[in-house]
């Protein structure tokens, strides 16, 4: 009887030192993210998007003389692209991360080897959407750091010093915070979008397709409402686009910050006049429901592929 308890505690703690810690989950998948080409050819894209975006300024003629009548002005207007080149291209790039962090454990069947060890399933999955949070804040602040190099670049070649950096002012520095934080904020509701499709068609095919679809259909989506509002002049058709994801991050930065600034949206807009609280709310609700189906698929369903 002594030898079988002794046996049985000897198993347990096997089993214990056998299942892997949040953390060290963690850990694993920053380690395989950081082995796959799916990780750093599509970053490599972002980057080279980000730096076409802002150094095709380099042919304006007339940038010189912008930049000598309003500094301010300047800087303004290059953070608030740069925002936006940020917000549109690391967004795609999420949204393929995501596919291939959870759709690809489960076309290939590697998520039942984590579970047979003792994993559960809902901690598997909260450690991988933990690693894509951590991934995508890294992602943002080097996509920053390179857009202010590029501004930079910007203003050596094109007025030869960098004078236009010191008429910042900490309202420039504030209504920089809170741009980023629309970014964040988009940043979020996309990757649960990624982890939402991927949990719900358990391939890379299905999350990938899926998630990237998501967006240009919700844009184009506004151009068919616009439409039936045109035809049947009933204000149903318009109303309705206020309630699309998209649409609500493209106006979200326009909206939440200052008027003063003229901050044009990123795309498609709802054919509605929307506030900012209102975009925050769209976003908050599309995240928790895409939240929440990823949590509920994933703890009733069980895995047999």
């Amino acid at each position: 009887m002594s030898t079988a308890i002794v046996t049985s505690e000897a198993e347990r703690a096997q089993l214990r030192a056998s299942t892997q810690s949040f953390f060290g989950i963690i850990r694993g998948e920053l380690l395989k993210m950081s082995r796959r080409w799916s990780t750093w050819i599509p970053l490599l894209l972002v980057v080279l998007f980000i730096c076409a975006g802002t150094l095709v300024r380099l042919i304006s003629v007339d940038l010189k003389q912008t930049i000598q009548m309003d500094q301010l002005g300047f800087m303004y207007t290059e953070m608030e692209n740069g925002m936006a080149f940020i917000q549109i291209f690391t967004g795609l790039y999420f949204l393929v991360l995501a596919a291939y962090v959870i759709g690809l454990e489960y076309q290939m069947g590697t998520i039942r080897v984590l579970v047979a060890r003792g994993v559960s399933k809902l901690t598997l999955l909260a450690a991988k959407v933990t690693t894509l949070f951590i991934v995508a804040l890294l992602v943002i602040i080097g996509s920053m750091l390179l857009t202010a190099l590029l501004i930079c670049i910007l203003l050596l070649v094109k007025a030869g010093n960098l004078d236009a950096l010191k008429t910042l002012t900490s309202q420039f520095w504030a209504d920089t915070w809170l741009h980023t934080l629309t970014v964040l904020i988009s940043t979020v509701v996309t990757i649960l979008l990624g982890v939402a499709f991927s949990v719900l068609g358990r391939s890379l095919t299905i999350g990938l397709s899926a998630g990237l679809a998501w967006f240009p259909v919700d844009n184009i989506g506004t151009q068919f409402f616009r439409l039936g509002y045109l035809i049947t002049k009933n204000d149903f058709w318009k109303n309705v686009t206020a309630y699309f994801l998209g649409p609500n991050l493209n106006a979200m930065a326009s909206q939440v910050l200052p008027a003063k600034l003229h901050v044009y949206a990123v795309g498609s807009v709802p054919l509605v006049p929307v506030d900012g609280p209102h975009t925050l709310w769209v976003a908050l609700v599309y995240g928790l429901i895409f939240l929440v189906a990823a949590i509920a698929l994933t703890a009733m369903r069980d895995i047999k592929e």
